[in-house]
């Protein structure tokens, strides 16, 4: 599998990122064993978890699970060199009945060795904060979302003081890199000014929403990405399973998560299904499959982009990767740029 590396780091990962936020919920550990057996095996070295997981549903009685999953595989399988592993702190802006304080020096630190622990390893080669303090437009918070009430300068020394425990944290050998989760292009470039100025560890990945349905990253992110080379970590790259078309019709698959989530964290509105089938269109006219057309359309970005691919069962893992050599042509891509003005953010 084709490989990139990460940021301005020597980091080279897989063009695919193994998702893990069913390991424990709608997945159990076998399967989830099996899952990273797979993605090993087809090429796919980097695996993003979190504190957080599993989902579907979030609970404060099963944080740290799918780390712990995650652990027992690294433990039996000793595939730790084999891998590049990614992890979040919660943060202040964690969703559901999950609460925790807001990310600072003491909580950063403390979340680290509480992941070192669970994933039974030495090092997270990149830590990531989920959530920003101030708040966040993710989510379909973009609708609504007002920062009036932010202090620049608050914001400014959260960042000071974080940063301070990453280069503790780095030169300590607990983690290799740092990076972002569901940021603004203003809190991107305050982290990355921040780090310049005070000579401390940089920005090197951005973990966002990102899709054929979702590309609020093209409108501010992208530039950003491109001039201070900060890859992309694409979430939800099929939209939690629209762009697999299994929801077309109105049909509700068994242990899917419609089954369990009918609004679909918001992105089920009535313009869903109609645009989705514009996007099958394509794939049809040109013999493709979706699922494959929405992964391969990631290569096709001016930036660095990196999908990060989950599946419930194995044998969903193992069809969603197994074409990632496909790349999309000039003509298929107008097309879906064209579908894209026509059925413009349909969630």
């Amino acid at each position: 599998m084709e490989k990139i590396f990460l940021g301005k780091t020597d980091i080279e990962v897989s063009t695919i990122c193994l998702g893990t936020m069913t390991f424990g919920s709608q997945t159990d550990e076998k399967d989830s064993h099996s899952q990273l057996d797979i993605a090993i095996s087809n090429g796919v070295n980097f695996i993003d978890t979190a504190t957080m997981y599993p989902v579907n549903p979030i609970s404060k009685e099963t944080i740290g699970r799918t780390e712990e999953i995650i652990g027992s595989w690294l433990n039996k399988k000793k595939q730790r060199q084999n891998c590049v592993l990614a992890t979040k702190m919660m943060g202040d802006g964690s969703q559901g009945e999950i609460k925790s304080e807001p990310i600072s020096s003491k909580s950063l630190r403390l979340a680290v060795e509480e992941s070192l622990r669970r994933l039974k390893t030495d090092y997270i080669d990149l830590f990531q904060l989920h959530w920003p303090n101030r708040g966040s437009y993710m989510f379909r918070k973009n609708w609504n979302y007002d920062p009036s009430s932010q202090s620049r300068d608050e914001t400014i020394s959260h960042m000071e003081d974080t940063l301070g425990a990453v280069q503790e944290l780095i030169s300590a050998g607990k983690i290799r890199q740092f990076g972002l989760s569901n940021e603004s292009a203003w809190g991107s470039l305050m982290w990355l000014q921040t780090a310049e100025r005070m000579q401390l560890p940089r920005v090197q990945t951005i973990q966002n929403e990102y899709s054929l349905l979702c590309r609020l990253y093209d409108t501010d992110l992208a530039e950003l990405s491109v001039n201070e080379d900060v890859t992309l970590m694409g979430f939800s790259p099929l939209a939690t399973g629209y762009l697999t078309a299994k929801y077309q019709n109105g049909v509700i698959p068994e242990r899917s998560r419609m089954s369990i989530n009918d609004g679909m964290g918001g992105r089920a509105t009535p313009r869903i299904l109609p645009t989705i089938q514009a996007y099958i269109e394509i794939a049809e006219k040109y013999n493709l499959n979706l699922i494959h057309m929405s992964l391969a359309w990631f290569k096709s970005r001016p930036f660095k982009a990196i999908p990060i691919v989950g599946a419930t069962t194995k044998e969903q893992l193992e069809y969603n990767i197994k074409n990632n050599a496909l790349v999309l042509n000039r003509e298929i891509i107008d097309e879906i740029d064209a579908v894209h003005k026509m059925h413009p953010m349909p969630y």
